[in-house]
């Protein structure tokens, strides 16, 4: 009879146990749900020189992205999209120099520290990160400085602190360049191309 209630008393401090640690790691920082990338509150944007001094922003309309629980992140950009706000120039850009026939979509990708998934709401931190960004095949290593916000409802926004300065000849797109060059009738069109971001997963 002992060692009955001895058994059933452990029976019930183990299971007590167990639902304590499970309630404890479905509250832990630790239990992240994986978050996906809000378009409707986010854009992408980048800038291009002309004839040396004239500067022009433009956007892309469409992309995806993930944010798993372990920090993978990954943004896929729609390379058809880009909206230069000149429907011809929208054309061009996608068949001449992103060559989306053969690559429709640019990625990147990066390992998020757990320090910002830990984050708590109202808190925000600014940070580097460092991931693989391809464009029409070409993968470079690049950096981005962003502040990340942990927002009231859960989700982060990252907004990029200064715009990133990207280098076509890196992703062999000078040859585009130059065919828009010429096609436009330019004095000149700038290698070098700021890219700035503002996103929001949930």
């Amino acid at each position: 009879m002992r060692h009955s209630t001895f058994t059933s008393m452990l029976s019930t401090a183990v299971a007590v146990t167990a639902l304590t640690i499970a309630l404890t790691l479905s509250l832990s920082p630790l239990a992240h749900a994986k978050m996906s990338l809000q378009l409707k509150d986010s854009q992408v944007n980048f800038i291009s020189i002309k004839n040396e001094h004239i500067a022009e922003t433009h956007s892309f309309d469409s992309f995806t992205g993930s944010l798993s629980e372990s920090g993978a992140l990954k943004i896929k950009i729609d390379l058809t999209s880009v909206n230069t706000l000149i429907p011809i120039r929208n054309e061009r850009m996608q068949s001449m120099l992103f060559n989306v026939s053969e690559y429709t979509s640019a990625t990147f990708t990066a390992d998020l520290d757990q320090a910002l998934l830990d984050m708590k709401s109202g808190t925000q931190q600014r940070v580097s990160i460092t991931g693989d960004l391809m464009i029409s095949g070409k993968s470079v290593p690049t950096t981005f400085d962003v502040n990340v916000t942990k927002l009231a409802d859960g989700s982060m926004q990252a907004a990029t602190v200064k715009p990133t300065i990207l280098n076509a000849t890196s992703f062999d797109l000078v040859g585009g360049l130059k065919a828009l060059q010429e096609v436009a009738m330019l004095k000149s069109i700038s290698n070098t191309v700021p890219l700035s971001f503002s996103v929001v997963f949930k």
